[in-house]
């Protein structure tokens, strides 16, 4: 019999239920975001936003503006690996904004007009940063030009740079403008003689032998802080092929005396900028953005944690138990967590904005995403060992001392061992085994961020 009381009711609300595993939404889809992802995957919802639908090994690059077709070796597009090798959701568009109180983050997807918002229970920032110092928008070389508000604005607005095809026409069309240099046998003047000016300026002298070449620097000697014998090595080379160089030398072009001083009385035909780095973290809220640092400031704030935080040294985005749901890693963050006095008491003192202590502080936020996990969704309060769960601390990554510096395809130098400290390090290998070292990690780097066999 039916119960006529029961038949009169309303049905009861059908309620969704929500996905038993987390949202974890990845922004950068660079070394450090990759890592991410690789190691999240299986236990989490994984989505990664990049602005543009490639993935470029930038240590490499220089090498690819003087032999085009090394772009190859260099790059992938990222849909089909995260999305058919690391079974993720790749999105190809760019944050405009993040709430860390609502958790949800507004993307420009790529060929839609309107902004999209999308909610996460984690978020892990690997933006990466940028390199032109003097540049409003940091544009360079050396990274490829994928802010849309960037782009009208820049050098080559010509070119879309987030398709991997404006960048290979990018490439092309620098390639042939130091084709033409070459054949006008004209001069050109590297400023600053870090890592990236020296392997630019080599790579130059080795496939364009033409060109008149010279490089300064500020500092008294080459590579910047690393040890002399590494200077002192990359010195004699370029030496030894002809490249004048100049230390001690602030680079400023306003004063009509200053190209004579090194030696280019009018002016070189051509000039590249190789110092320093630039935070492009616009989708930041001020509060959670640095004041000083490289290039004027704007790196992300984090704690020992790695998680996001503000100003005021608070946790920025934290759920109702007090844990953080944000972290910054890589080369978008603030590098360091600083303190009173000098830069050895610091809790982190700066790090290199490199590749591997990238990678090494999103091993980090990964334990830190899965212990939070176990403590706010499966109630978890101990490890299988029975000690408390805590939230790992990140320290100073011993990889972020190593260096290995190209001077052009066949010769190079490897330092280990490296800090904060000047002249710190040890150059172990150099040479052509150097050289072969460098490929060696340029292959394998862009497999394993492929998701291939390594």
């Amino acid at each position: 019999l039916t119960d006529p009381v029961a038949t009169s009711l309303p049905p009861p609300p059908i309620v969704a239920m929500g996905p038993s595993q987390r949202r974890v939404l990845i922004i950068g889809g660079s070394f450090a975001g990759l890592c991410v992802a690789r190691d999240l995957k299986d236990h989490f919802l994984v989505t990664i936003v990049d602005a543009k639908e490639f993935f470029e090994y930038t240590p490499g690059v220089l090498r690819a503006y003087v032999k085009p077709k090394h772009l190859d070796a260099l790059t992938f597009t990222l849909y089909p690996v995260i999305e058919g090798r690391m079974a993720c959701k790749f999105i190809w568009g760019e944050v405009t904004e993040l709430n860390g109180v609502e958790r949800t983050a507004t993307i420009q997807p790529m060929f839609v007009k309107d902004t999209e918002v999308i909610d996460f229970d984690f978020c892990v920032i690997a933006a990466g940063c940028n390199f032109g110092v003097f540049h409003k928008w940091g544009e360079s070389l050396w990274f490829p030009t994928i802010h849309a508000a960037a782009r009208p604005e820049g050098s080559w607005p010509h070119l879309d740079e987030r398709f991997l095809e404006g960048r290979r026409r990018h490439i092309f069309e620098e390639y042939k403008a130091i084709k033409d240099l070459n054949e006008k046998h004209a001069s050109v003047l590297v400023v600053g003689a870090g890592f990236i000016g020296v392997e630019w300026i080599t790579e130059l002298e080795h496939f364009f032998k033409n060109l008149k070449l010279t490089i300064i620097d500020a500092l008294p000697q080459c590579l910047g802080p690393l040890p002399a014998n590494a200077a002192t090595y990359c010195s004699k080379y370029m030496k030894r092929h002809g490249i004048k160089e100049f230390y001690n030398m602030k680079y400023n072009a306003k004063d009509p005396n200053f190209y004579a001083s090194v030696g280019i009385p009018e002016g070189p035909n051509k000039e590249y900028v190789c110092i320093g780095v630039k935070a492009s973290n616009y989708f930041m809220p001020a509060e959670t953005l640095s004041e000083k640092g490289p290039g004027g400031g704007g790196w992300i704030l984090m704690d020992m944690n790695l998680a996001v935080k503000s100003r005021d040294g608070k946790v920025w985005s934290k759920d109702e138990q007090g844990y953080p749901r944000i972290f910054a890693i890589g080369d978008c963050n603030y590098g360091c967590v600083d303190g009173p006095g000098p830069m050895d008491n610091w809790p982190i003192p700066a790090i290199p904005k490199i590749s591997y202590p990238g990678e090494e502080e999103a091993i980090v936020a990964i334990r830190n995403v899965e212990k939070i996990d176990k403590l706010v969704f499966r109630g978890a309060k101990t490890t299988h060992m029975g000690y408390p769960i805590e939230l790992a601390t990140m320290h100073w990554p011993w990889g972020a001392g190593m260096f290995a510096t190209s001077l052009g395809p066949d010769d190079a130098c490897f330092v280990a061992g490296a800090n904060w400290v000047k002249n710190s390090g040890l150059m172990c290998v150099w040479g052509s085994p150097c050289a072969v070292q460098k490929e060696i990690i340029e292959a394998s780097k862009v497999d394993e961020c492929a998701f291939g066999f390594v």
